[in-house]
């Protein structure tokens, strides 16, 4: 139609099995990390109806209690009846943990192309090969594709309205859907569907959901120029859902990859993030690509990119840095990478440096996106090198 396509991505809430999953293990990590900065962690969680597993390779000189944990967060998260499924205060905790591999262990603490003069904590390789993207795009304030950025933000207020007790039915299991039209060039012009399934209590009325949702979910977070008549909104489609989380599906870390980053629009690299300490490049490579996009984007050198970077184990240096601009370009992508490699030390130890992740902030991204959270103060999110391309960009 005349160049128009259209354009969906999905969200899911924090009371989605997977997402639970996701904070079970970012919680640890955080919780490790916090009292050893120089811990090693991959921590992997499946959830079910009463159980909760925790497993994976942590390499650490602390202690925390990993099961209270676990049941912290799931009763933070809402499950806090064991009639839902799930009930933090009473279900089942296995841990079972192996420290990290000291195959891998010799690679990452000294990286096989680092120079002996260097400061230590810039010596390390990266902790597993992978290729990591990041991406921006003028559709948001934040930089952000429009259909999964207003997927998320229709998630986060169906959370606010169940823990505010402004809708006392909601439940914590939930997904959204948005799908934008898109005219020729690329611009998200409007709304053509919004998807919101939302966990209930079993005395609801269907049609009381649907208005309810629509009115209060939907409406305050989309701005009203992207919703029209035409636009169509499923609420619940298949008319219940009561029985969700742990229980309606098991879940696991890492299966809401593109929940977790753009939606779709953009390639993924190889790896999930939670779970996952600083020293894998699946989750601060991710973090640094995504912190270069944004402010190449937000310096005018593009309107739409995307960055890969590949690593390979046990090496610091990244084997490749390749950017796409999508014929959006205000520069040439081959001066893009050459600005890119002049400013940017793309090194595990140096992203770590330059973003501070050796401290406890990954529970807070385990659920509604990693990027474009101008709600929260992240360091990949910082719009902090914009001048400093401008000016690379003159000379």
């Amino acid at each position: 139609m005349n160049g128009h396509y259209f354009f969906t991505s999905e969200s899911v809430t924090e009371g989605h099995p997977d997402k639970l999953a996701d904070q079970i293990s970012d919680s640890v990590l955080d919780a490790i990390i916090e009292k050893d900065p120089m811990a090693r962690v991959a921590c992997e969680t499946a959830v079910t109806t009463g159980i909760a597993f925790v497993m994976g390779e942590i390499t650490t000189k602390c202690y925390v209690d990993i099961p209270s944990i676990v049941r912290k967060t799931i009763c933070e998260v809402g499950y806090v009846n064991a009639s839902w499924g799930i009930d933090g205060k009473t279900c089942g905790v296995i841990v079972a943990l192996d420290e990290q591999s000291p195959d891998i262990a010799q690679g990452v603490n000294s990286a096989s192309d680092a120079n002996e003069k260097e400061d230590p904590l810039l010596k390390i390789g990266a902790g597993d090969q992978g290729m990591m993207v990041g991406f921006a795009v003028r559709e948001t304030p934040d930089l952000m594709p429009a259909p999964i950025y207003y997927a998320h933000l229709i998630n986060r207020r169906l959370s606010e309205l169940r823990k505010k007790n402004v809708l006392p039915y909601l439940r914590p299991d939930g997904k959204s859907q948005v799908t934008f039209e898109y005219d020729e060039k690329r611009n998200p012009i409007r709304v053509d569907a919004v998807v919101v399934s939302t966990q209930h209590n079993p005395d609801v009325p269907q049609e009381k959901i649907s208005s309810d949702i629509i009115e209060q979910a939907v409406k305050p977070v989309v701005p009203g120029e992207f919703l029209d008549k035409k636009t169509k909104y499923y609420v619940n489609p298949t008319g219940r859902f009561v029985v969700g989380g742990p229980q309606g599906d098991s879940g696991l870390t890492g299966r809401k990859i593109i929940v977790d980053t753009y939606g779709g629009m953009a390639a993924h690299g190889g790896g999930a993030f939670s779970g996952k300490d600083p020293t894998k490049v699946d989750r601060s490579g991710a973090y640094m690509a995504r912190y270069i996009a944004k402010n190449i984007v937000a310096a005018g050198f593009a309107d739409r990119l995307e960055i890969q970077i590949a690593y390979a184990i046990g090496v610091a240096k990244p084997l490749s840095v390749h950017v796409n601009t999508f014929g959006t370009e205000k520069i040439s992508p081959d001066r893009i990478e050459e600005i890119i490699f002049d400013l940017f030390d793309l090194r595990p130890g140096a992203i770590i440096k330059t973003l501070d992740l050796r401290r406890p902030i990954f529970r807070q991204v385990a659920s509604y996106g990693h990027f474009g959270r101008s709600d929260l103060n992240l360091p990949w999110e910082r719009l902090d090198r914009v001048e400093d391309l401008k000016k690379a960009a003159k000379k």
